[in-house]
């Protein structure tokens, strides 16, 4: 592997426990320079342990951790090169928001002459020029995470950590403010690792999402492979909204399944479509039809399906309590494996 090629972040086997509690068990990352790369999955999965793991916040017990090339794993936190973004915003209520961003240069001494460039530059970039003067306290929930953003730029660092910085904006904001951060990222040729819980930030922004589960890594990839070949039935009802409904092979036509009856058979919601009487491959009930403006969503169950939802364009009036039958393209299904839950061969 040349220099070029080599992974910016480099995570080996690492392991880390707290009095025999599991935080992440052997696991193992590379991260190309300039990626933007989501640590995805519910609370408890790992991703925050790996995330200050990486920003030195936490030692492993065992395992390496490189950041382009060096090994940083018993390195302090200030000597990574890299800058935090948190969900708290971090930011001192008596600054106002030109000393928040410059707060890390005045602690290095950096020439005032260079504040003033660095800090005009960010604020141009986040969009806060205008509001150097504001503290804290006067400007918007949105405004003051871009506060912290504009401290990040500043700092001048290639790696960038974000943990769960839109966890506390409304959704409209979140929408917005997540678009800022992914051009942010990409004018500035950043590295950035985020964690959310959150697969709609995770798959709309990221390059690589890495799917967490209990310690481990489940699956990682583009946002793409995630979602059309994901790698287990969780990673199948983790990714997508609605998720991939899951179906016993007992509740399908026998020529279907065949070949694998000791199989979970998966289908997205786009890939289900309604059919005519004695047309299906399905009989359900409808237990919720949802209309969202463009496409209506129709929920329903039936025996050994779960999660069984339809997504149809336009507004579908359907009634909870009505019998409808399903049909698909069997090219469609996704096969899993009943005992282990991961993907089968096809």
């Amino acid at each position: 592997m040349t220099p070029a090629d080599a992974p910016f972040v480099s995570i080996e086997k690492i392991t880390k426990t707290w009095n025999g509690q599991l935080g992440v068990r052997d696991i193992s990352l590379e991260i190309p320079r300039g990626a933007f790369v989501a640590l995805l999955g519910p609370s408890g999965c790992g991703k925050s342990t790996t995330l200050r793991l990486i920003a030195g916040l936490e030692t492993p017990d065992s395992g390496t951790i490189r950041i382009d090339g060096r090994d940083v794993t018993a390195s302090p936190a200030s000597t990574r090169g890299l800058s935090m973004v948190f969900q708290s915003y971090a930011l001192f209520p008596h600054l106002d928001v030109a000393e928040n961003v410059l707060f890390g240069l005045k602690v290095r001494r950096v020439p005032k002459a260079e504040q003033r460039r660095k800090l005009a530059q960010a604020l141009d970039l986040t969009g806060l020029t205008g509001l150097e003067r504001r503290k804290p306290g006067e400007i918007s929930g949105g405004q003051r995470q871009r506060v912290a953003l504009a401290r990040a730029v500043v700092a001048g660092h290639p790696l960038c950590l974000m943990d769960e910085p839109l966890s506390n904006l409304d959704a409209k904001l979140r929408h917005s403010v997540r678009r800022e951060i992914k051009k942010l990222q990409r004018d500035l040729g950043m590295t950035v690792i985020y964690v959310t819980h959150d697969q709609t930030e995770a798959m709309s922004m990221a390059d690589i999402v890495v799917l967490m589960k209990d310690g481990g890594i489940e699956q990682a990839g583009r946002p793409v492979d995630l979602y059309e070949r994901p790698a287990s039935t969780f990673v199948a009802g983790f990714v997508g909204s609605p998720p991939m409904a899951l179906i016993e092979a007992e509740a399908l036509p026998p020529a279907l399944t065949a070949a694998t009856r000791d199989g979970i058979f998966g289908i997205r919601p786009e890939h289900l479509e309604l059919a005519e009487a004695g047309a299906g491959h399905l009989h359900a009930t409808i237990s919720h039809c949802e209309y969202m403006g463009s496409e209506t969503f129709l929920s329903f169950d039936t025996p050994g399906a779960a999660g069984l939802t339809v997504r149809l364009a336009g507004e579908v009036r359907k009634a909870p309590g009505e019998t409808a039958e399903l049909t698909f393209d069997p090219a469609h299904l996704h096969v899993f494996d009943k005992s282990t839950g991961y993907r089968k061969a096809r």
